[in-house]
């Protein structure tokens, strides 16, 4: 995690993401596939993050002002955690998705 993201977060961070994932996890099965429980959950973040935005400001008009720098900002964010997560996962793979050493062997 980036220096600025570790400044913007405390010790139930883990913890909140931890509890979402479960959430969209628990929405997976043989009629929802990961991708439509991945897009309700960024759909979710999204419109979460616009409330949290408009908290910040006096009118729409004032939010309006701002809105490119709130969607660079919010933008760069998940692409900084997607690209530590994606990493992470890249370099785990077998661990992550369940894939023994025998089976990686023969591959």
């Amino acid at each position: 995690m980036s220096e600025t993201q570790q400044n913007q977060t405390d010790d139930k961070f883990f913890e909140r993401a931890d509890a979402h994932i479960a959430l969209a996890n628990g929405h997976v099965n043989a009629q929802v596939h990961p991708g439509l429980a991945s897009n309700s959950l960024m759909y979710a973040a999204s419109r979460f993050n616009a409330w949290v935005t408009a908290a910040g400001f006096k009118s729409g008009e004032d939010m309006k002002k701002e809105k490119k720098e709130v969607l660079d900002f919010f933008t760069e964010q998940y692409r900084l955690m997607l690209e530590e997560n994606f990493d992470n996962y890249a370099e785990h793979y077998d661990h992550f998705m369940g894939v023994s050493k025998e089976m990686s062997e023969e591959a």
